[in-house]
């Protein structure tokens, strides 16, 4: 019985033993999992409070980064406008000492020319006076030589030297008499051509057109500069490219300047932008497709522009290619004037003179509103506008009487009618009133002219764009004809050659754009 009590004792012992072991590694193994489970959710909680810590730096990072890059762009864009503001109060002390000095060279002439004129009469009267002492010695000395002939004449010779003597002198009173007869009606006719003038000018009373170089386009907020400029600049690149036009984009509140000595393609890039801001879209795609649909527009409008001045002025049948040219005159300037306005108010000038002296008044306006037809090509062919635009009249059937009056405008011709006089008359009163031209303007575009004038003559040169007021030109050329390497030797070629043709202030940028497009429409 004690041992039956003893191995029961034992097993009882050694099945507790079993089950506190069994029991001890449950529950470690439970606390090893749980422990297991604690760590993988702090692990997870260290990572995502990592992953917030990093975006957060992050974002403060590309705040710094931006804060910084609006700081130098801010800094960047004020020394620009420093530097504009020095060069444009540069460029206006250079003018004024440019003005100052044509001013004294000009007083310089003219004191030459006087004492030049003064010293021509002085010794033109010197050489009258030394003329009349020895005439009047010859006189005397005749007198005497006939005084010691009469004393031993007879009736009859003194008589006949008698009669003679007055033949002569009734012929010098004649000779005197149609002299004043003449002086008088030189007199006359210089006053009644004065009349005629001043009667034309006062009956055609036209408006003092003086154009400039610059187009302002308002913009309906500040927002929209950035956008005209676009990323990097691209918008603004492809817009001068495009119109052959500066755009200017300063701190001029809710304003664009377009800067450009060509009026026509001002008033294409003006169009074109003032399109493109009330679209809302502006890239280079859309700004090149609305340019090129404006240029079209533009040579409609030409056309039309040049319809009205011939139905204005009674003027009809004119060859279409004249009535596009004339309407072309409209975007061009002469000296600061407006040569479509000059042609129509030379033509009413034309048409009041001949009407007072009884000749066709027509005809004169027909010749008044042709005479500047050739400024429409001057600046593609060579030669004077006078020949141009007679060619021009000739070829498309104008009267002969027309060719020859647009030839003799500037005297390159000698006129033979009167209408040929009468245009050049009629052209000289509208060029010289107080504030149709600025001769200063004119040799500035001619300057920009000549200088797109070089760059075109070179092999594969496609288009070129002086701009920047003449201190940059843009030469595009044909990529299958030009590569890389040309283009440079193309850049300096050019260079050299503006520094052997022209003179100029400061110095030219010349800059060569060789671009390659690759264009597929998927349909």
């Amino acid at each position: 019985m004690g041992t039956y009590d003893g191995m029961t004792y034992f097993g009882f012992a050694f099945l507790g033993g079993i089950f506190f072991f069994l029991l001890g590694f449950v529950l470690r193994k439970y606390t090893a999992k749980m422990k297991v489970k604690r760590a993988e959710e702090k692990a997870k909680n260290i990572i995502n409070d990592s992953k917030v810590e990093a975006e957060r730096r992050k974002r403060e990072s590309m705040l710094e980064a931006k804060d910084l890059s609006l700081k130098m762009r801010a800094e960047f864009e004020e020394e620009a406008k420093e530097r504009r503001k020095e060069i444009s109060v540069m460029e206006k002390r250079l003018l004024q000492r440019e003005e100052n000095t044509d001013k004294k060279m000009e007083f310089i002439e003219r004191r030459e020319s006087d004492l030049k004129k003064n010293e021509d009469d002085l010794k033109q009267k010197h050489d009258e006076i030394n003329h009349h002492k020895e005439e009047l010695n010859g006189l005397l000395q005749e007198e005497k030589t006939r005084l010691q002939d009469i004393s031993g004449m007879s009736k009859e010779q003194a008589k006949a030297m008698l009669v003679k003597k007055m033949e002569d002198e009734a012929r010098h009173d004649a000779a005197y008499t149609i002299k004043r007869v003449q002086e008088e009606t030189k007199d006359k006719a210089d006053r009644e051509a004065r009349k005629i003038v001043g009667l034309a000018i006062e009956k055609c009373a036209m408006d003092h057109t003086v154009e400039t170089t610059v187009s302002v386009v308002n913009l309906p907020s500040e927002e929209m500069k950035g956008r005209i400029i676009g990323r990097e600049g691209r918008n603004i690149r492809a817009m001068e490219m495009a119109t052959g036009v500066d755009i200017i984009i300063d701190d001029t509140p809710e304003a664009v300047v377009i800067s450009g000595f060509d009026k026509f393609r001002r008033e294409i890039a003006r169009i074109s932008l003032e399109r493109l801001i009330e679209d809302g879209r502006i890239h280079p795609g859309r700004i090149e497709e609305v340019v090129e649909k404006v240029k079209k527009e533009m040579e409609a409008k030409i056309k039309e522009e040049g319809e009205n001045t011939l139905l204005d002025l009674g003027i009809h049948g004119v060859h279409s290619e004249i009535v596009r040219l004339l309407g072309r005159l409209k975007y061009r300037t002469s000296y600061g004037q407006n040569v479509l306005q000059h042609s129509k108010e030379t033509a009413y000038l034309m048409s009041v003179m001949a009407g007072e002296l009884r000749l066709d008044t027509t005809l004169a306006k027909r010749i008044g509103a042709l005479h500047d037809i050739g400024k429409a090509v001057s600046h593609e062919m060579e030669g004077p506008h006078a020949a141009l635009g007679a060619e021009l009249a000739r070829k498309c059937g104008e009267p002969n009487t027309v060719v020859h009056a647009i030839a003799a405008h500037h005297g390159d011709v000698e006129p033979k009618t009167l209408l040929a006089v009468l245009v050049q008359a009629a052209d000289t009163i509208s060029a010289s009133r107080p504030g149709a031209r600025r001769e200063t303007l004119e040799s500035y575009v001619k300057r920009l002219d000549d200088l797109e004038a070089i760059a075109n003559e070179f092999s594969g040169v496609e288009k070129t764009y002086a701009i920047q007021a003449g201190r940059e030109i843009r030469v595009i050329v044909q990529p299958d004809k030009i590569d890389d390497a040309n283009a440079a030797v193309v850049a300096l070629e050019i260079k050299k050659k503006i520094e052997q043709s022209l003179q100029y202030p400061g110095q030219i940028k010349v800059m060569v754009i060789r671009e390659t497009r690759s264009i597929e429409y998927a349909k």
